[in-house]
């Protein structure tokens, strides 16, 4: 009887090359399964299911992840409003998480004998992969033909042709990866450290040129109206702004970071709502939230981002983190204001219940209601006591 191995299977050359050798070098039974985190279409997924059944699979499985990725992971990327090195919304470093974890669930339930990936040796999502399969899948082997045969993309299309299987090989000259929360594009300019990428790399083109206005509404940190109208979900609110945002070019800029495996990489990207959706949500905190509140989330969400980055999802201290990210929502309530213009966007203000820069109160740098002057000289002596001490201790001539 030959034993089963499930393939993480995106339809490309790489995944392609995977189906054929575990099966017919390895004798493996091939259960592929593809898991959409915002990436496919329908015609997308039928694509995908004849592609993997003229490889010959076992098995094809399409898995629809978009929500439950939202629920896990998406969620408290925009509680944290998290931007890796203040750049990169954490695209695709998110989508393999969820990804990973999904086929995992999935040999657990088949009791596959082993799991395949198609990753290379040179990027992160190697690690990624691998480390989730070792943790939920333990004694489960790993099997990596395109990193372990170190392939060149010739040696896999001329593999590929012998055993009968004709596809576009052309390569194209912008590798993208599209997903819910942003869309990564790699070319020939993100492999230097010189040159931007060009107009026609990135998928979405400029085709709104007048400004136009768009209102957001949170409710405990979360999305449930776009322009007046209301969502069943707030995946649905996200593809909404990511069609109004596309067509102005907003949310494109290259992320240069320091890989899990130790080089400098460079990595172009268009993430339309996850940016407008990340500035509109801080902006509605700074106005809800207190000076402290602001200042531990700011640090839980750079560790949160990275170890998020770093493959470690899976580490408890990320649902502890998570905890305090839902409690520090409560008061996210409201409506913030934006216009749209071609490459940028401009966050005007915001309306809510509970607003902090209450007028009650009194008006910075106008009016205050709360205390006197002299009340301010009293305060502003003690706290200058300890550093007028030191200064005077320390006196240097």
């Amino acid at each position: 009887m030959k034993k089963s191995v499930v393939l993480a299977f995106s339809g490309g050359l790489d995944t392609s090359y995977c189906a054929k050798y575990l099966s017919e070098n390895l004798g493996y039974d091939v259960h592929a399964v593809t898991v959409n985190t915002g990436g496919f279409s329908k015609e997308e997924e039928q694509e995908l299911k004849m592609k993997a059944e003229k490889l010959g699979v076992s098995s094809y499985t399409f898995i629809d992840a978009v929500e439950s990725y939202y629920n896990e992971c998406v969620k408290y990327l925009i509680f944290g409003n998290v931007l890796k090195n203040n750049t990169y919304p954490l695209s695709v470093s998110a989508e393999r998480t969820v990804q990973a974890q999904n086929i995992a669930k999935f040999a657990q339930k088949i009791g596959a004998a082993a799991i395949a990936h198609g990753s290379t040796g040179a990027g992160n999502d190697q690690v990624r992969f691998d480390l989730i399969f070792q943790i939920m899948c333990p004694g489960v082997e790993i099997i990596t033909p395109i990193r372990d045969r170190s392939l060149s993309r010739e040696e896999e299309i001329l593999f590929l042709k012998n055993h009968g299987y004709e596809m576009n090989f052309e390569k194209a000259q912008y590798s993208i990866n599209k997903g819910l929360w942003g869309t990564s594009v790699g070319g020939k300019e993100t492999l230097t450290s010189k040159y931007n990428l060009p107009e026609e790399a990135f998928p979405s083109q400029v085709i709104k040129t007048q400004p136009s206005d768009l209102v957001i509404e949170f409710k405990n940190g979360e999305i449930i109206g776009v322009n007046g109208g209301q969502f069943s979900h707030p995946v649905l609110a996200i593809q909404k702004i990511e069609e109004l945002a596309k067509v102005y070019g907003i949310g494109r800029d290259i992320h240069v970071g320091d890989t899990i495996v130790g080089i400098k990489g460079r990595v172009g990207f268009e993430a339309a709502a996850a940016t407008v959706i990340i500035k509109a949500h801080h902006l509605l905190e700074k106005h809800t939230l207190s000076k402290y509140q602001q200042t531990i989330k700011s640090q839980l969400a750079d560790w949160y981002g990275n170890w998020l980055h770093e493959a470690l999802f899976l580490d408890p201290v990320m649902r502890n983190i998570e905890v305090f990210f839902n409690d520090s929502q409560k008061s996210v309530n409201g409506k913030v204001f934006i216009t749209l213009h071609p490459y940028r966007f401009v966050l005007n203000g915001i309306e809510s219940e509970n607003d902090l820069m209450s007028a009650e109160f009194g008006s910075y740098g106008e009016a205050n209601l709360a205390w006197t002057g002299d009340d301010v000289k009293g305060f502003t002596k003690v706290l200058s006591n300890s550093l007028s001490i030191y200064h005077q201790i320390n006196k240097t001539t």
